[in-house]
């Protein structure tokens, strides 16, 4: 289908409004109306500086924790304190040992789970926030727009394309087809979060891998509203055991909120070797220990999430700039693995994102010479050096927990480096063993109280696509899932999906067929991850689609 599309012209780009993203936009908006040009060069203007969000408000795809490092948004906003939703400071940090009856707590907690000077929020309601300031900085935000293609010029990115809006479910346009819009740019900035899609085609294209492939893990959470006295506000607690097992990497966060209202979640790295393997399930498991059931027992569950994470760390960081091109936050691996904290690193990746632009902008140069000024900044600056420190850490736990422990310990002890530097690693779908005949487990079916089916958490989490639109999960040979991998792996897509998306249906005493239920999607990207032919490839859905994590 040939579409004329109309084309639009910035100074930067910006794909994508979570943290980094937004701080990326407010910093460089600050520099240009600061700066004082001189001399004949066009001037800049923070009017010239878009931002696309896929989701249908600033902060609908914002899942997190979370626990937030203030001293990026202290940095970019010293006044934070008076106008930012911070729901309220960490008051008290815990380690817990759970086995299936019992959970023992750390009589010292390990630095890596201390958060004293931190603060337990709401990322949605955070994002929001600087979503606010960035508008009011003159930036124009475009809402409920995805970029579906990049668009090169030569060597160099040029900007994007955003998704088609009124397309059918066949591809073909309905009454109020829209076509998508070219966006051009001197720089655009990749801050699509983790495993973008415009950010995947692009390292592979350019080849900006590093050392490691990149490793991943999926965070599944539920908010709750509790009764009365059950948590205090502030208390922050990560747990270890039961009902991970110890070949696996993984562990469970509580986090209190205001108003009688817990975080809680399990995140698992998806390089574990069972396909059959449930997160979702595991999660659900983990809610019927004591410890948990007697805090949540008579609440009342509010919204549910799922998010993957990059795991990779320094060694798996993607060459982060580009002719006409940056890439920040978590597409950049912007996270440490060890205190699972990366907000405050994707905010600072886009600041110093924004210094870089600044002097390439006046320049007139953003070319990958101009721009690699980037990664020097990030040489120079807290995150190499939080980074550096646990560049080894989550490959230790490739065999397990017990080897994992041993390698952090000399790793504590040498500044991450450990008794092998650099620890290599593999894609973590290639981690999966053949079932061999092992038949299904039963799928996971919930209380309804305390413990629930996908569907119900998806409810919660209020995922919303139109139904009538193209598929955005792609599927390279579906023939594949109905025989090679149904009989080597029992198709695991029905598995580590927390959505129920992927169901392998019989029709007509026929083979099984493979369906996707995409509408059910809430955008955690970990089909894209851990499919092991990797033919699955996640795209942009049509702009507004996806969950809803007010809240969050």
């Amino acid at each position: 289908m040939s579409v004329q599309r109309e084309r639009l012209e910035a100074d930067v780009l910006i794909v994508g409004a979570g943290p980094a993203g937004l701080c990326c936009a407010l910093h460089l908006a600050n520099l240009i109306n600061r700066h004082k040009p001189s001399g004949a060069k066009p001037e800049l203007s923070a009017e010239n500086i878009y931002v696309l969000e896929k989701g249908r408000e600033i902060g609908a795809h914002q899942l997190s924790g979370a626990i937030m490092n203030p001293k990026a948004l202290a940095e970019l906003v010293p006044d934070f304190q008076k106008s930012a939703p911070l729901d309220t400071p960490v008051t008290d940090s815990a380690a817990l040992l759970f086995t299936k009856g019992s959970a023992l707590r750390f009589p010292v907690t390990p630095p890596p789970f201390q958060n004293q000077g931190n603060y337990v929020v709401s990322l949605s309601r955070i994002t929001k926030w600087l979503g606010g300031l960035v508008e009011a900085a003159g930036v124009n935000v475009f809402k409920e727009f995805g970029g579906a293609e990049l668009v090169y010029q030569g060597d160099g990115i040029a900007g994007v394309i955003t998704e088609d809006k009124g397309v059918d479910k066949n591809g073909k346009p309905k009454d109020n087809f829209t076509p998508g819009y070219e966006l051009r740019a001197k720089v655009t900035v990749l801050a699509e979060g983790t495993r973008g899609s415009l950010t995947k085609k692009l390292v592979a294209a350019k080849k900006l891998d590093n050392i490691n492939p990149q490793s991943y893990g999926i965070g599944i959470k539920e908010l709750w509203d509790v009764q009365p006295g059950r948590v205090q506000p502030g208390y922050v607690a990560h747990t270890l055991g039961w009902p991970v097992p110890t070949s696996m990497y993984g562990g469970g966060w509580i986090y209190g909120l205001s108003n009688n209202r817990v975080s809680v979640g399990l995140v698992i790295a998806l390089d574990y070797a069972d396909p059959l393997f449930d997160p979702h399930a595991a999660f659900q498991t983990w809610k019927t220990h004591p410890f948990l059931k007697k805090l949540l027992e008579g609440g009342k569950l509010v919204r549910y999430g799922a998010k993957s994470l990059p795991y990779g760390g320094w060694y798996a960081m993607p060459r982060t700039y580009a002719d006409g091109g940056l890439i920040i936050g978590d597409s950049g691996s912007f996270l440490d693995s060890q205190r699972l904290k990366g907000i405050h690193l994707a905010m600072k990746s886009g600041m110093l994102a924004a210094e870089t632009i600044f002097e390439a902008l006046k320049s007139g140069d953003t070319s990958s010479k101009t721009l690699s000024a980037f990664p020097k900044k990030i040489e120079q600056s807290y995150i190499k050096k939080e980074l550096w420190h646990v560049r080894n850490f989550h490959q230790s736990f490739s065999h397990g927990m017990f080897p994992g422990f041993v390698h952090t310990a000399f790793q504590q002890i040498t500044g991450g480096r450990g008794l092998i530097d650099p620890m290599r690693a593999h894609p973590g779908h290639e981690a999966y063993k053949k079932i061999n005949g092992r038949p299904a487990p039963e799928r996971f079916k919930g209380d309804g109280k305390l413990t629930f089916d996908r569907l119900t958490d998806v409810y919660h989490s209020g995922t919303r696509h139109e139904e009538d639109q193209p598929c955005h999960l792609r599927v390279a040979d579906t023939n594949i899932c109905a025989t090679k991998c149904a009989a080597e792996y029992g198709n695991p897509c029905q598995y580590f999906c927390p959505a129920a998306v992927y169901e392998m249906v019989k029709e007509s005493g026929g083979p099984p067929k493979l369906k996707i239920n995409a509408s059910n999607c809430v955008h955690c990207k970990t089909c894209d991850i851990a499919d092991p032919y990797q033919i699955i490839d996640w795209v942009v859905p049509e702009g507004g689609g996806g969950p809803n994590y007010e809240g969050m």
